[in-house]
């Protein structure tokens, strides 16, 4: 299946650029928010609805699976309904769905709506890119791919702080209810100033391409968000998944590079600087939302802070973030490489975990990782704009949306595999410490039977019996170890994720860029 554009775009300029943008990018950060905003509310929602964690866990699986699905067809399905009609769709149905969550009386309902609201969300992602690309001339492509990054770094990180305020002061209820009149607003603009684009559709749609990819695509997802629930390959539901996940995507890889008129053309791969490029999404999507998890959950869980606390220490670094996005657009739009700025901006990112590892101790308060933002906020305003520069650089025609299309779900993927990959870790490290340091709970410790019976001293003098103070006190300095095993493993999480970008980060020496190499975005889709 192809499309031919039978007229080609005319740029947006005045009142009318600037509502599409606002538009699009509101719609990219709400579905983004969305990916994020749940994680706070678990617990109120399986209380409220009497469901067990592991069926909770289950509202924030299915949105990442539809959302990875949907990502590589929207390209595909912008051309069957154009542009206008598919992304004011989404919208709508992105909007329906959030009513519909936040009224479902069941865990199950939840679930379905939330896999429905998880197709409507992940085209709003990847078609908003692509609607910007067709508003801003060829000069200004960077600073829209600036925009478009500001809202790709602001949305997950303020996803747990919104979801905190309205759980903590409403209800979970809330998290879904708040899309709903901006969602409204959204469609009525977007389906007055987005233009329709005529499409002619050629030959035969990829019906096993999608097929495939949905199976593949969708299993891997599967396994990655329960994997380390189930305990991995020793469960049947994860080998099978694993299985299916293998299959459905060798299928599709197979499909789509034979294929005549591919759903997700592949072959855009064999240009250098949309692999180099994709890969460095992948990264970046690692990093940014494993970032995302580790820290809330270090200071919320061992250092006892609230969403809120934790949420208005992120802000500053995600709004320099967002604010670096347009100087990056200026930089290389003065001829700075992508490349320096991606050297830069990655080594900043290494920085920050290297830093965030040496300070995640008991003792941390707001300041010692006030600074450490900030330098991460730095490092990711300077990925984001250049890695799609250099992925979109020399591309001409249909060939920058498959690209935008397959770069936008592998940085979806790769935050889905680097937080499994980290949860994985994290949790098999706490075990690991854990056994290295029972070692020193032995009477045979001077230090440590100083410790207890200090301890035991001071619960007899609280009015406790001498064999239950005794008890109390192993009590108190078991939770001792596991709290400081803890702690050890997600310092050390944090230096895996930097590890991790610097094992990528020579990929950045591959890419190549002809100095004053411009974007023919003319015809893009």
């Amino acid at each position: 299946m192809s499309a031919i554009a039978i007229d080609q775009p005319t740029y947006e300029v005045g009142a009318r650029k600037w509502l599409i943008t606002i538009t699009v990018i509101t719609c990219a950060i709400m579905e983004l928010i969305d990916t994020s905003i749940v994680n706070v509310a678990t617990r109120q929602i399986a209380g409220n609805l009497g469901a067990t964690v592991e069926e909770t866990a289950w509202v924030i699986t299915a949105y990442a699976i539809s959302n990875i699905i949907i990502i590589p067809l929207t390209g595909f399905l912008g051309d069957i309904f154009g542009r206008k009609n598919y992304f004011t769709a989404s919208v709508l149905l992105f909007t329906i769905a959030s009513f519909m969550c936040g009224f479902s009386g069941s865990i199950w309902m939840l679930i379905a709506w939330r896999f429905v609201q998880g197709i409507g969300g992940g085209a709003l992602l990847a078609t908003a890119q692509t609607v910007l690309v067709e508003t801003f001339p060829p000069d200004e492509l960077n600073k829209a791919n600036g925009i478009f990054g500001a809202g790709i770094v602001m949305g997950p990180t303020l996803g747990p702080v919104l979801g905190g305020y309205l759980t903590d002061n409403y209800s979970w209820h809330w998290i879904f209810y708040v899309n709903i009149p901006i969602g409204i607003a959204a469609a009525i603009l977007s389906w007055k100033y987005i233009k329709g684009t005529k499409t002619e559709m050629k030959g035969k749609i990829d019906y096993w391409g999608i097929l495939a990819l949905v199976v593949g695509i969708g299993s891997l997802q599967m396994v990655l968000e329960e994997g380390e629930r189930k305990d991995w390959f020793s469960s049947l539901f994860i080998v099978i998944f694993s299985i299916l996940a293998i299959g459905g995507i060798c299928l599709f890889i197979l499909r789509e590079l034979k294929a005549k008129n591919p759903v997700v053309d592949l072959r855009v791969l064999r240009f250098r600087n949309v692999a180099v490029g994709s890969a460095l999404r992948f990264a970046f999507g690692l990093s940014i939302y494993c970032s995302i998890f580790l820290y809330p959950v270090f200071v919320q869980g061992f250092l006892g802070w609230n969403a809120t606390r934790t949420g208005l220490l992120i802000l500053p670094s995600a709004f320099l973030t967002g604010m670096l996005m347009g100087v990056n657009g200026a930089l290389i739009k003065k001829g700075i490489s992508p490349k320096a700025l991606l050297i830069f901006g990655f080594a900043m990112v290494i920085a920050y975990e290297y830093i965030t590892y040496m300070l995640a101790t008991p003792a941390a308060g707001e300041w010692d990782f006030f600074w450490p933002q900030l330098v991460r906020g730095l490092g990711f305003g300077f990925i984001f704009v250049p890695a799609a520069s250099l992925t979109l650089a020399g591309l001409k025609g249909k060939d920058i949306g498959q690209a935008s299309g397959l770069s936008n779900m592998l940085q979806l993927l790769g935050g889905s595999v680097g937080l499994a990959l980290i949860n994985t870790y994290v949790a098999r490290r706490i075990v690991a410490h854990r056994v290295d340091l029972m070692g020193n709970l032995s009477i045979y410790n001077p230090e440590s039977n100083e410790r207890l019976q200090m301890l035991t001293t001071q619960l007899i003098e609280q009015g406790n019996s001498s064999q239950q103070a005794q008890q109390m006190a192993m009590s108190i300095m078991e939770r001792s170890l596991s709290t400081q095993s803890s702690i050890i493993a997600y310092g050390e999480g944090f230096m895996m994720i930097g590890v991790i970008c610097a094992v990528i980060l020579p990929l950045v020496f591959m890419a190549r860029i002809k100095k004053g190499e411009a974007l023919d975005v003319g015809s893009a889709h």
